[in-house]
């Protein structure tokens, strides 16, 4: 029997990530009864202490043992943690020497959507693939450098260390898990049970760009604000560095290391967006919205479309509009 920890972490606690894994394995073990098989899973809610933690004022989740208690386990599942990061690790420090020392024991990790930022704090991610929500790139790219964060991504496994990305995503890696541990027919009838789209792989479709403002170099702050107020006409590098007054290779890396862009990504991320926005709100052909996005040839468009939001323009409109005009 597998067993598995739930975290019940202090801080800002993203309920939904302790509930649903809970259930989730609990309700596995019904199936495999349904079906005249053993249960598969022993789940535990493990917290620092037995002490009951109170989520967003009104919801308390009592652990059913303390980590200190739990000598051996097979899965642990770190639940997104919100809020300030840096203050959410230190509060929650004491988990991170156990949740290394059971991984060296066998224990596989996974972290559900911030939950990552725990991960990385246990020095597991370092080299690895990570996955978080898109909304956290840039905070969990600055405190853990040493991490390749895939921001699109929706699950990573990186040899028994997990992590999802954003939001609901969760569900994603616990039906990836679940047929990792119960089999593909098990997995199968718990997305259908539950309504979960099974095998979804990016979040890109979900990205909302707005531009990596959080930091302190003058000189790329104003490049952007060019790029964004001028993205549907062509744009040099050497225009920007003559405007800047910077040197191309000092704006370029300087680019890199503010934004985690090259400047002609962030060029093409400014104009997908400005075409995603249009195709989610006017009633403009997709021809339309192309060039003004500042495009005029239809397979680049749809091609870099398609690398950054993960889906066709059209297949975009469909998404997220209640009826689509014709390209």
């Amino acid at each position: 029997m597998k067993h598995v920890s739930v975290l019940v972490p202090r801080g800002a606690v993203a309920l939904g990530c302790i509930d649903g894994s809970f259930i989730l394995f609990t309700k596995a073990n019904d199936f495999l009864a349904a079906r005249g098989k053993p249960p598969l899973f022993s789940v535990q809610l493990v917290g620092l202490t037995r002490e009951a933690q109170v989520y967003d004022r009104l919801f308390s989740v009592r652990p059913d043992a303390a980590f200190g208690e739990v000598t051996k386990t097979d899965l642990i599942i770190i639940p997104a943690v919100n809020g300030d990061k840096q203050e959410v690790i230190a509060q929650n420090r004491a988990f991170l020497p156990w949740i290394v020392r059971q991984h060296e024991r066998g224990a596989e990790v996974a972290s559900l959507c911030v939950g990552a930022f725990l991960l990385a704090a246990t020095g597991l991610m370092t080299g690895r693939t990570c996955a978080t929500h898109w909304m956290a790139v840039n905070e969990f790219r600055r405190l853990f450098l040493d991490v390749d964060l895939v921001s699109e991504g929706i699950i990573t496994d990186e040899g028994g260390v997990y992590s999802s990305g954003g939001a609901l995503s969760f569900w994603n890696l616990l039906l990836y898990l679940l047929e990792k541990y119960a089999g593909r027919d098990v997995a199968i009838f718990a997305s259908k049970f539950y309504e979960i789209e099974i095998d979804r792989i990016s979040q890109s479709s979900f990205l909302i760009f707005s531009g990596q403002r959080d930091h302190r170099d003058d000189a790329v702050r104003k490049a952007q604000e060019y790029i964004e107020g001028n993205y549907r006409d062509r744009i040099p590098v050497d225009q920007l560095c003559e405007m800047c007054a910077v040197g191309r290779r000092s704006l370029e890396r300087g680019f890199r290391q503010a934004t985690g862009n090259t400047i002609s990504e962030y060029i093409q991320r400014v104009k997908i967006e400005a075409a995603k926005k249009s195709l989610e709100t006017a009633r403009k052909s997709v021809s339309e919205v192309m060039y003004d996005a500042g495009y005029s040839d239809m397979k680049a468009f749809r091609t870099i479309f398609r690398k950054i939001a993960g889906v066709t323009p059209m297949d975009y409109r469909n998404k997220y509009t209640r009826s689509a005009v014709s390209a």
